[in-house]
């Protein structure tokens, strides 16, 4: 069991603020566990507490600003991406004016100040939020998305057009050793171009050459970067502070191309919703697998000729023959196709999962008094689509209602969902074919018997 962890004792920081230029110091204090990131303003009376969520974002103007019934904190981006690299969890943070300090533009001196004030475990486990299906961000070319990983890595893709920038890739499995060296240094970089229209609208007040990368019309006017590609690093550095607004530290690989604060909250916001919505799904499922099965495991081999590796259906939960079945498959981590779709990162097959819509569908055929010893041929398909993707863990619902029913052929629509999300849909044709007289009787007796 990993253990949540603070500071071993108060350790504070001083200097300007980038954008308001006023002087500031943060100073860092031990927290209880499970209490988070909090950041206080010391310099109002009552020291109103900030509490570091994304729920609480209230600008996102060139850097991360907080804020409580009209009280804030700007630029909290670095210091979060600190305190998210160096794996620390709970922390108050007593700030005297409304910007956390600038430093030297990286994350450099707020993980240094952290790392003298020492590390304690606390007697509580680490709580991280694990991704368990991908969740998307997009808007015009700017793409986020998380899929699942057992550790933390971010991959992010930048394109200026500009010959000093032009296009940088990273990719960052996130320890607090890589951090501290790979990440951190990286500082916060401006074009000279835009320093008016800013300096216009009351921002980059304390900017200077020793705390951003300045870039002119040609070149950079800083001696030298600290990385060739400074530029992507630090985009890292502020979708870590960004994403740790989420709470919690995150198990996923994260995928960031051309992104920026305000698609950072976003995209952390729609990760907190695939959390609530996924909470709620494991609720309904929880309801649902409680519904007694109208036919289980054993009965549905009596009807369906399939076997291992290849039977895809566990229960069928509702039936009324001809009309409409729901059927459940739950999908684990010993899937056998597992093996191969794919080690690293496990998939279930978007043709299984259209399997596992036929065969709940071929469940309508069976009655004992009507086309009896049938069984269906899957012949054509129709308007498929995915939506998500399935990994182990998930739990399908597969529906499937009749559109058509001829002699020899019907015609099913189908779908498969994970609590109320779809995530495959399709139209599907079968032929129907004489069944062995031997099972049509015996899958006759065993559908007869459950359903009286």
């Amino acid at each position: 069991m990993e253990h949540q962890k603070t500071i071993a004792k108060e350790a504070s920081f001083s200097g300007i603020g980038l954008h308001t230029g006023n002087l500031t110091t943060l100073t860092f204090k031990p927290a209880p566990p499970d209490s988070g990131i909090t950041f206080y303003r010391c310099d109002l009376p009552d020291r109103p507490a900030i509490k570091a969520d994304v729920d609480n974002v209230v600008d996102v103007t060139y850097g991360t600003t907080i804020g409580v019934n009209g009280v804030k904190v700007h630029t909290v981006e670095h210091v979060l991406a600190a305190i998210a690299g160096l794996g620390l969890d709970n922390l108050n943070i007593d700030v005297d004016a409304s910007e956390t300090p600038v430093g030297d533009g990286s994350a450099v001196p707020f993980m240094n100040t952290l790392q003298k004030a020492g590390f304690v475990e606390q007697h509580a486990e680490r709580k991280f939020i694990r991704i368990k299906q991908p969740v998307y961000y997009k808007n015009e070319d700017v793409t986020l998305s998380v899929l699942p990983s057992d550790e933390l890595r971010v991959t992010m893709t930048i394109a200026f057009d500009h010959v000093a920038i032009g296009t940088q890739y990273a990719s960052y499995v996130i320890t607090p050793d890589t951090f501290a060296r790979e990440i951190a240094p990286a500082r916060t970089f401006g074009f000279l171009r835009d320093a008016k229209m800013l300096q216009e609208q009351g921002l980059i007040k304390g900017v200077s050459l020793e705390n951003a990368v300045a870039i002119g019309d040609e070149s950079i006017l800083n001696e030298e970067l600290r990385f060739p590609d400074e530029f992507v690093r630090h985009k890292i550095l502020d979708l870590l502070g960004d994403m740790y607004l989420l709470g919690r530290p995150v198990k996923g690989h994260v995928i960031g191309v051309k992104s920026g604060h305000a698609s950072h909250v976003k995209f952390s916001q729609e990760v907190k919703k695939s959390l609530t919505n996924g909470r709620a799904k494991r609720d309904n499922l929880s309801t649902l697998s409680k519904l007694p099965a109208v036919l289980d495991v054993n009965m549905i081999m009596k009807v369906l000729p399939h076997r291992f590796p290849f039977l895809l259906v566990d229960r069928i939960l509702s039936f009324v023959p001809f009309e409409r079945v729901v059927g459940i498959k739950n999908v684990t981590v010993n899937e056998p196709y597992f093996q191969g779709h794919w080690p690293s990162m496990p998939v279930m097959p978007g043709v299984l999962i259209i399997e596992s819509m036929a065969q709940v569908s071929s469940v309508l055929i069976f009655h004992d008094n009507s086309l009896p010893g049938k069984v269906a041929i899957f012949l054509g398909i129709d308007r498929a689509k995915f939506r998500r993707t399935v990994v182990p863990g998930d739990q399908l619902i597969l529906e499937a209602e009749m559109i058509q029913m001829r002699r020899n052929a019907c015609k099913v629509k189908a779908c498969a969902k994970i609590g109320d999300s779809i995530v495959a849909e399709a139209i599907m044709l079968f032929g129907l074919m004489d069944a062995p007289l031997l099972e049509r009787t015996s899958a006759a007796k065993a559908l007869d018997t459950t359903l009286k």
